[in-house]
């Protein structure tokens, strides 16, 4: 997946530890975005549906560059602080729901995960795997029922939520839904009310001048508190950063 002349020693390293099975194995990934870090953040192995979110043409415009160089600001300072915790912990990163940029196009959603990678004992790197959350196919029935539940949600987004009324909306139990919304969206129910309470507030921060703490509210947020934490978590980037970087204009401060 890269040529030899791109090599260095802890990308050969990490490369060798991974073995080419594997990396094989990932390049064959269409709707999954892999990549592989050495131990100073270099991208030593990715596969094309990583390079394609990039904006590059080719593995080899990645190979061997930083986030920092191929991606905003925002994301990449948290995709190092991402890297750091699993690098210095040696404890995986799982599941993780993230709102990323698309070149060219609107954010979308992924479920991140991130492992360390040893090599005779010693941390080598980690291997990073981001799944596209777009609707996957299923049954009427099912699309009828998570459409019922998503009317619900987005009806009743600004307050209380229970896993039991959105069981009720679709009309089976909260293990069938769960496994239905796994299905579809490969998000559990509570993940689904907080992708779109994040989206909702994403989109009142980019409309307008609403305060922090109302745009809180609106979306379902306790307070500007939470909204500030959850939205970092799940962005990169503080709530007032959002606004500012999507708004075409100078806002007066709010919050």
């Amino acid at each position: 997946m890269t040529r030899a002349d791109d090599a260095w020693p802890e990308g050969e390293r990490l490369r060798r530890a991974l073995g080419p099975e594997w990396t094989t194995l990932m390049d064959a990934l269409t709707g999954t975005m892999f990549c592989a870090k050495d131990v100073t953040g270099r991208y030593v192995v990715v596969n094309q549906a990583f390079v394609d979110r990039t904006g590059e043409r080719s593995r080899r415009a990645v190979v061997g560059r930083r986030a920092e160089h191929l991606f905003p600001a925002h994301l990449a300072s948290h995709y190092a602080a991402q890297d750091e915790a699993v690098l210095t912990s040696g404890e995986p990163l799982r599941r993780e729901l993230e709102l990323i940029s698309r070149p060219g196009g609107p954010p979308g959603w992924y479920l991140s995960s991130k492992v360390p990678v040893r090599d005779e004992g010693e941390l080598v790197g980690l291997v990073s795997v981001s799944e596209d959350l777009r609707a996957r196919d299923a049954d009427d029935a099912t699309l009828r029922s998570l459409h019922r539940v998503a009317a619900l949600v987005a009806a009743r987004l600004s307050g209380p939520l229970p896993v039991a009324a959105m069981a009720e909306a679709a009309g089976c139990s909260p293990s069938t839904l769960d496994r239905r919304m796994r299905r579809v969206f490969a998000l559990s129910p509570q993940q689904y009310v907080l992708r779109c309470r994040v989206d909702r507030a994403a989109a009142l921060l980019s409309a307008g001048d609403l305060p922090l703490a109302e745009v809180a509210t609106a979306a379902g947020f306790y307070d500007q508190a939470v909204l500030t934490r959850t939205f970092g978590r799940l962005t990169g980037e503080t709530p007032a950063q959002f606004r500012r970087r999507t708004s075409g204009t100078p806002r007066r401060p709010v919050g």
